[in-house]
């Protein structure tokens, strides 16, 4: 399978009468978004807002992030299952409108949402302060139940971005990047001395508003499953849960999924890249046995030679992790996990709510319970108060002045544990 990807590098956003890219600039025509958003009958109201990289604005809540793209060619649509028909995507020619984001607030919808700083203190700890951000500001209609509120606002989210990316269609890349998976049998013939290197890719899947989509299928009721590498960079996951926001997969990060790009950049040169494994985590010791056994069959089924493990999340995440690990370490396949730690404060406590002797190579991308102190914006879109209740803040955490001190729990993608943040540990 093979996917082109058009970058259309976008040097600034400005409101305008039609939604358009000119010269490197993109427009949006606000008040046609708003008006076809609003067509969701679960709105109340729809505003849109813009933030860019160095501005002293502060977004919160932070429900979704997405990044604008439109199909050109190839089977499928952009997002599947929720705009587009289900259909595979991950082959022909995709158009992204680079730099932008489309982010999603308002009301908080559960406590585990997130902020982004455009700058300032907090703007060093999520990649999202460089993006030139659509800001959607969604309000449900009063007395909405929490999964409606949820599954609204990252409609809305999804639309915008879908309409917003309709600009790129007809504009020349500035650069067109070709990522190409053979089938297996194919690709081991073509690559015979290289090691089969694979991903397994942990969605998070936990209860009530802990939710993933896989082809507009929430993860709860998914076996892992095989995928080809571009898949998942074509827009076959959406996420929808409100874990943690450090550690939360926004669907932009799906997209744009660093393990995926760097396997990649290596694949036919170092190692063979055959493809990804996504997996659920669960609730239950029943289903994490299912899943972890059923991953660490289709890994020795595959004939890999090794594996990297991200989960999404943490606490109990951290078992369906070990698991993974476990089991596959056990059929003589190297595994390397790639997590964030919550290791108290202070930074002395157990990184990880589950271990076992095979977690031999790890790459930690943070200690989420680090404090940071933000200091005040010119400009807040959102509400400021979710600062006293989402997770890493507390009561109290939002200051007369506007400054805020919270955990990195509660910034955005500041320890992604598929390594889209900016931290990283150093060994010795």
């Amino acid at each position: 399978m093979k996917l082109e990807l058009g970058n259309i590098f976008i040097k600034d956003v400005i409101f305008s009468n039609e939604t358009k890219v000119v010269d490197g600039v993109l427009h949006v025509n606000k008040e046609a978004i708003i008006e076809a958003l609003m067509q969701d009958p679960r709105l109340a109201k729809v505003d849109i807002d813009l933030a860019k990289p160095g501005e002293e604005v502060r977004i919160i809540p932070v429900k979704d992030v997405i990044e604008p793209r439109v199909k050109v060619s190839g089977p499928g649509g952009v997002f599947p299952g929720f705009i587009s028909k289900v259909s595979t995507v991950g082959s022909g020619r995709t158009h992204v409108l680079k730099n932008t984001a489309v982010v999603t607030t308002g009301t908080i919808v559960g406590f585990q949402e997130g902020i982004i700083d455009m700058s300032g203190e907090g703007a060093k700890y999520t990649p999202f302060s460089k993006t030139l951000n659509i800001v959607v500001v969604c309000e449900p209609v009063e007395g909405l139940p929490k999964h409606e509120h949820e599954e609204v606002v990252r409609l809305a989210g999804l639309r915008a971005a879908a309409l917003i990316g309709e600009a790129g269609r007809n504009v020349e890349p500035d650069e067109v990047k070709v990522y190409e998976t053979l089938p297996l049998f194919e690709s081991v013939k073509k690559y015979p001395d290289l090691p089969r290197v694979g991903y397994v890719y942990q969605l998070q899947s936990q209860g009530l508003l802990h939710d993933t989509y896989v082809y507009g299928v929430d993860a709860k009721r998914i076996l892992p499953t095989f995928m080809y590498p571009t898949e998942p960079m074509d827009g076959a996951i959406v996420s929808g849960n409100c874990v943690s926001a450090c550690d939360k997969n926004p669907t932009y990060v799906h997209q744009n999924n660093p393990i995926i790009e760097d396997l990649y950049e290596r694949h036919g040169k170092d190692y063979n890249f055959v493809g990804v494994i996504i997996t659920n985590e669960n609730v239950t010791l029943a289903d994490k046995e299912r899943s972890s056994d059923y991953t660490a069959k289709l890994v020795e089924y595959l004939g890999l030679d090794a594996v990297i493990i991200n989960e999404e999340g943490f606490g109990n995440p951290d078992t369906d992790l070990i698991m993974n690990c476990k089991k596959i370490s056990e059929k003589g396949i190297k595994t390397v996990l790639v997590t964030d730690e919550y290791a108290g404060r202070d930074g002395q406590s157990q990184s990880l709510a589950d271990v076992d002797k095979t977690a031999d190579a790890v790459v930690s991308v943070g200690n989420a319970n680090e404090i940071v102190h933000l200091p005040p914006m010119k400009k807040v879109i959102g509400d400021p108060k979710a600062a006293n209740v989402i997770a890493g803040g507390f009561e109290g955490a939002l200051a007369p002045d506007g400054s805020i001190t919270v955990e990195l729990q509660a910034i955005t993608a500041s320890t992604s544990e598929v390594g889209f943040g900016t931290l990283a540990a150093k060994g010795y």
